[in-house]
């Protein structure tokens, strides 16, 4: 048996997804890029910090340097 109460819930919860639903998928990586941009600029933060990534010459680049 559904109540004047169950219904009123389901239709918030229905609108609410429509709501996340609606959100283009390119909006929310640009979100979630900006926060994470913005969480590493903190300089005391708890939990693990993000890898940093180390760029290594090419044996070519290598080579080169070697040879001069």
């Amino acid at each position: 048996m559904v109540t004047m109460k169950d219904s009123t819930e389901f239709q918030r919860f229905t609108s609410l997804v429509d709501r996340v639903l609606a959100v283009p998928h390119s909006v929310i990586k640009e979100r979630v890029e900006a926060e994470r941009k913005a969480s590493a600029l903190k300089q005391v933060r708890p939990g693990p910090k993000p890898k940093q990534k180390v760029v290594k010459p090419s044996a070519s680049a290598r080579a080169a340097s070697d040879r001069t």
